[in-house]
């Protein structure tokens, strides 16, 4: 039955993840084969038939006889098992069926079944059709005509639940269309991590290093992701523009050009492209592998190749080097600011001389490259003839004989005569984000005259063009002078705005994190290393002299290695508060007296109430059925009396401050006490007596939409005694906790019958001295570990009133739970801007209920019992070493370790919590403990402005 459960629970995962099951899907085929199992299990002879291999489709033959919806089930298979062994007899002989005359040359051909599909054909017929709940229900209620009566069918309690199991996934969408990432689609935690592995292995890089290439995972459409036809839409229109089209001219297209964009990469193939916009230029060079994607894949915006693609508007651009090896050519774009662009390196053929004359043709009318191509009969455009500079007798000698040295390298500039400077600088200074130029940077307009030679343009450099007349102009060195003045300045300019916003940023930093960490840093390494924790030696050597280490040398040791296990049960007090370092040990003994005398008042206190209420309950069962065995009516004082105790027993948390409007009629010697009294609406109750929510499970990770109201007349235990009012509020509390108790960890080889008596003991005298508090779903988990522990009922029970001061602010009524999820958004929007993205993105669960759980339970549901030993006893030092808030961190930590595959997978609400709870147990907690300590002491770093 537990199997059964657990298929049909993945079933309906499976459904609310996807908002469909696939027919070919695990799941699936594990149900069929279950219920052919149960179905199956000592059949009738006369059901099973006496020739048939097939029970079950011998049952479903002999059901359909006599119900229409079994039927119709047959009438089904009989048809696809007809087109079944149609299509294998086409098969055989080796070519398609022939249509009819007249039919629809649209129709599909039916399809072949596979092997599993034929094998669970009558099951999953009736799965598909929605009624196999009916069919089950059916065979149910006449399971006497069918089988034994020791089969699982005949069974008055499995028969009914396998049936009512049917129901819901008999409720969902089944589909047989198959996308090319479906066998991917949704996989494991497990899986997941798996393929990270195995992906990021070859990488050897930290797991805060940057951003990695996905992993080719790809999920179905997420929901609330809206912003991927954004991606896909940006994507079709760069490509789109990479055409030819009513907005844009194309001057030039070449494929195969090469660009290395990193020096630590491979250089990559793609097409450059130049193209012409009324008045302006822009060069584009795109990878290939972006050309020769899918458009529609959302992902394709967040290739890593997008990073690659180069867009540069001409205006920006001064200088353009070309370079001529044997072959080919490389060409070189220089900025503005003086930033060189990746070389483009043409393939041989004469591309990079067709370029600058597509480029040449381009800027005019209002630009022109300096020097201009030369134009050549019967060549077109050529390169100019440039010769070294020397001496003027060897220049003469040279234009005596003839001789030109051709050159390989050149230099062009881009201008635009009659134009300022400024322009250039404007148009880069706005797509760099700072806005127009100080008019007190304004440039003076440069001077170039028409006649001005063209050795003027090649200034400083070692090539000058040959005119057979001499140069009369006046070579002014005032342009390029302006030039790197111009350069100087935007440098100055970026540098001042990249401070001024690092300014800012740290001051938002300073504003939303100072809180949450301390100032002074505790480096791990003073005075000694303290990776190896607070081990046994050094904790004997302590007890022998307190004054060898202070308190803080020893929380520092637990901070950074924890505590050796074989001691656990000594420090853990010392952590906790019950003691304080320093004391002695005649001042520890006192204290355990004490608490010891006070936890055996408070068991005696309780339990003497709990007694009253069972005699009271006793005798309300005893007197009713008195009632129903005289026939007699029940009166309205058991009616009210029962009415009561299912109110209890439906753990509602009721009022004892009012008196109830029918208490004229209790018996004498009730008169005088508060009784329970109807739910009190939360709105009417004074803030110290607002509602207490109640949670499902502390494994749904979200709260319940339960409230329930408690209050209190405000006096102590002691006070009241034992009357009987307060015995039966007390007892609302102890029927809860005796569930929880017995479901506490039951798997655990600690929780024996006797000690889980101890963790009931200990809860209910806790819950008797905090009534106002009253319990909560959770408690239990946050006690266990202190028994496994420290083994010790009273010492137990004081640690734990001890952690309970700082953990109840995380349950409903203590309101700490509002403060850590904006805290958690506060952190990753500083530190991950791009996780905080996606969550938006996703649906936008920047909420961060997703760590509820962790929070209420210092996540005690996320590890196995030794890691929640290792992570509690940092987080209880925390508060001296590093941080208050050091579970905020642990949660970040645990973000930041399954980050990249958070991205990759883009996971939603859904996604994240289904990934989070199939990883409870499996993380690696040293690995998480050392991300969050560094995540610290980024943020204390950050304070110091370092």
């Amino acid at each position: 039955s537990d199997l059964y459960f657990n298929i049909v629970k993945q079933i309906m995962e499976e459904a609310v993840t996807k908002k469909f099951v696939h027919e070919d899907s695990s799941h699936i085929i594990a149900l069929c084969t279950t219920i052919e199992a149960c179905l199956g299990h000592l059949l009738k002879r006369r059901a099973a038939g006496f020739l048939r291999s097939d029970k079950i489709a011998a049952l479903f033959t002999k059901v359909g006889k006599v119900c229409d919806t079994a039927g119709e089930v047959c009438h089904k298979v009989q048809e696809q098992l007809q087109q079944q062994a149609d299509l294998t007899r086409t098969q055989s002989v080796g070519h398609e069926p022939l249509r009819r005359q007249g039919s629809s040359t649209t129709s599909r051909p039916p399809q072949p079944l596979s092997a599993q599909a034929i094998k669970h054909i009558w099951v999953r017929t009736a799965l598909f059709e929605k009624v196999l709940d009916k069919i089950v229900q059916y065979i149910v209620d006449n399971c006497s005509k069918y089988y034994e009566r020791e089969a699982l069918m005949h069974d008055s309690v499995f028969g009914p639940i396998l049936a009512a199991l049917l129901v819901g996934p008999c409720a969902l969408e089944y589909t047989k269309l198959k996308t090319s990432d479906h066998f991917w689609t949704d996989p494991s935690a497990n899986e997941l991590v798996q393929r990270h592995r195995i992906h990021g292995a070859h990488r050897g890089q930290d797991v805060l290093a940057g951003r990695r290439p996905a992993l080719g995972i790809r999920k179905r459409q997420s929901s609330g992701s809206m912003s991927e036809d954004r991606f896909a839409a940006s994507a079709r229109e760069y490509v789109e523009s990479l055409h030819q089209n009513s907005r844009t001219h194309l001057l030039y297209g070449k494929n195969n050009v090469l660009v290395q964009p990193k020096k630590d990469m491979e250089v990559l193939r793609g097409y450059l492209s130049l193209h012409q916009a009324g008045d302006n230029l822009t060069l584009k060079w795109t990878p290939n592998q972006l050309i020769n994607g899918t458009l529609g894949d959302c992902d394709l915006e967040k290739s890593i190749y997008w990073d690659y693609a180069l867009t540069v508007p001409l205006r920006q651009i001064v200088c353009i080097h070309c370079h001529q090896p044997d072959c080919g050519g490389t060409l070189v774009l220089v900025s503005q600011d003086g930033i060189q662009r990746p070389p483009l390196h043409f393939p041989p053929g004469g591309h990079l001389l067709a370029f600058l004359s597509c480029l040449e043709t381009g800027l005019l009318p209002r630009g022109q490259l300096e020097p201009p191509l030369w134009s050549q009969k019967g060549k077109g455009k050529v390169f100019p003839k440039l010769r070294k500079r020397s001496s003027a007798a060897r220049l003469i000698d040279q234009e005596a004989n003839g001789e030109e040295q051709s050159a390989a390298d050149y230099v062009f500039r881009i201008v635009y005569p009659g134009y300022r400077y400024e322009a250039n600088h404007g148009d880069m200074m706005d797509t760099q984000g700072f806005g127009g130029s100080p008019s007190s940077w304004q440039q003076a307009e440069v001077t170039t005259h028409e006649s001005l030679c063209q050795s003027c343009s090649t200034a400083g450099s070692n090539v000058s063009f040959d005119y057979a007349s001499g140069c009369t102009c006046i070579h002014d060195p005032i342009p390029l002078k302006m030039l790197c003045q111009n350069m100087k300045r935007q440098i100055v300019s970026r540098a001042f705005y990249g401070w001024l916003a690092y300014c800012r940023h740290l001051s938002t930093v300073r504003t939303h994190l100072s809180a949450l960490v301390n100032h002074n840093i505790v480096p791990p390494d003073r005075p000694c290393e303290a990776s190896g924790g607070l081990s046994k030696e050094v904790w004997s050597k302590y007890q022998k002299d307190c004054k060898n280490y202070k308190e803080l040398e020893l929380l520092r040791l637990v901070y950074y290695g924890g505590v050796q296990h074989e001691i656990r049960k000594e420090v853990w007090p010392f952590l906790l508060g019950h003691y304080k370092f320093g004391m002695s040990k005649k001042d520890m003994s006192k204290i355990d007296a004490k608490i010891s005398e006070r936890y055996q008042q408070v068991m005696r206190e309780w339990k003497a109430c709990e007694v009253i209420v069972k005699q009271r309950e006793k005798e309300m069962q005893s007197a009713i059925f008195a009632k129903l065995s005289s026939g007699s009516s029940i009166d309205s004082h058991v009616l009210r009396l029962v009415h009561r105790d299912s109110t209890l027993s439906n753990e509602v948390f009721m009022s004892v401050d009012e008196q109830d409007a029918g208490s004229q009629e209790t018996p004498s010697g009730e008169d005088s006490t508060p009784t329970m009294t109807n739910l009190v609406p939360p709105v009417a109750l004074p803030q110290e007596e607002r509602p207490l929510v109640e949670f499902d499970s502390p494994d749904s990770g979200l709260p319940s939409s339960r409230n329930y109201s408690v209050t209190s007349d405000g006096r102590t235990p002691s006070e009241l005694g034992t009357s009987p009012s307060l015995s039966s509020y007390t007892c609302t509390f102890v029927h809860t906790i005796d569930k929880d108790v017995q479901r506490c960890d039951r798997n655990y080889y600690y929780f024996t019958t006797s000690n889980l008596e101890k963790l009931r003991n200990i809860m209910c005298s806790y819950v008797w001295e905090h009534l106002e508090m009253g319990y909560v779903q959770g408690m239990c988990d946050l006690l266990a570990p202190l028994m496994v522990i420290l083994d010790d009922e009273c010492l137990a029970y004081s640690c734990f009133t001890q952690l309970m001061k700082r953990m109840s602010q995380n349950f409903p009524n203590g309101g700490a739970m509002d403060s850590h999820f904006a805290n958690m958004r506060s952190l990753i929007q500083i530190l991950d801007s791009e996780l905080f993205e996606l969550m938006q993105q996703n649906g936008d669960y920047t909420h961060f209920y997703f760590c509820y759980r962790w929070f209420l339970l210092d996540f005690k549901r996320e590890l196995l019992y030794d890691d929640v030993f290792a992570v509690w006893e940092v987080i209880w030092v925390a508060p001296r070493i590093s941080s208050q808030h050091f579970v905020l961190f642990l949660a970040l930590a645990l973000v930041t370790v399954y980050r990249e595959i958070i991205v990759d997978n883009n996971m939603d609400f859904t996604d994240i919590i289904k990934f989070f709870n199939e990883m409870a147990e499996r993380h690696d907690v040293q690995h998480i403990l050392k991300i969050a300590r560094e995540l610290v002491h980024k943020v204390q770093s950050l304070m110091d402005n370092k």
